[in-house]
């Protein structure tokens, strides 16, 4: 196959099939239910603001654990908008996305940009990705937004692994016939690549200034 095709996004070794809804791929891949599930059930952590790199909605971040000042990435706010964790699992290149949906093509591509950047393919291993938020929504958002992103992923120029998909039906719970997404935010281990339920005490640097940014479409 030539460099400039487009690679597949994989589970298992296999291509997903995107004209399948969330609970189709579920079924399809038990292993994507499994980590569904072991990320919903464990309690938000509450994150401390040393060595924390916070990203607000519209934003990414990318690091190494090579990083002496960033030892954590983490976001939280997540109702409809989506978590994303992609990983060099050679280099340890991580990066963390907070997306809503306002411009899913250009962002996938800037975010595989910057990883490629910072992982090197001599390194060897392979790319991950991480999918969490939204729920099951009157306005079927959360839904919208999970198939942007897998058909973002699915047009870029690596291979890319799903490994993590706890969205939209996946990642809710119904109380008093409402439904609530049951993970809000996620932090992710720079070292570790560990990725797990959070909340934060502090969601800085500037929060409001990055947060004003957004509000007035920066």
């Amino acid at each position: 196959r030539s460099s400039d095709l487009d690679m597949p996004l994989l589970i298992d070794g296999r291509r997903v099939d995107l004209s399948s809804s969330v609970l189709e791929l579920r079924d399809s891949h038990p292993c994507l239910l499994e980590t569904a599930r072991a990320l919903t059930s464990k309690p938000a952590e509450i994150v401390e603001p040393k060595g924390l790199l916070y990203v607000q909605q519209r934003e990414f971040a990318v690091t190494t654990p090579s990083d002496r000042s960033v030892s954590v990435l983490g976001s939280e706010d997540a109702t409809t908008c989506h978590l994303l964790v992609v990983r060099h699992t050679g280099s340890g290149a991580v990066c963390l996305a907070h997306c809503d949906g306002s411009d899913t093509e250009d962002e996938v591509s800037m975010i595989m940009s910057c990883m490629n950047s910072f992982s090197n393919k001599l390194d060897g291993g392979r790319l991950e990705l991480h999918l969490v938020g939204g729920f099951s929504d009157d306005r079927h958002l959360s839904q919208a937004l999970t198939k942007q992103l897998v058909s973002a992923f699915d047009r870029q120029k690596d291979d890319i692994h799903l490994v993590t998909f706890c969205v939209s039906e996946l990642n809710d719970k119904v109380e008093n016939s409402i439904h609530f997404p049951i993970i809000y935010g996620i932090a992710v281990n720079v070292q570790t690549a560990e990725i797990y339920n959070a909340t934060f005490q502090e969601k800085g640097p500037e929060e409001d200034l990055r947060s004003a940014r957004i509000l007035t479409g920066g």
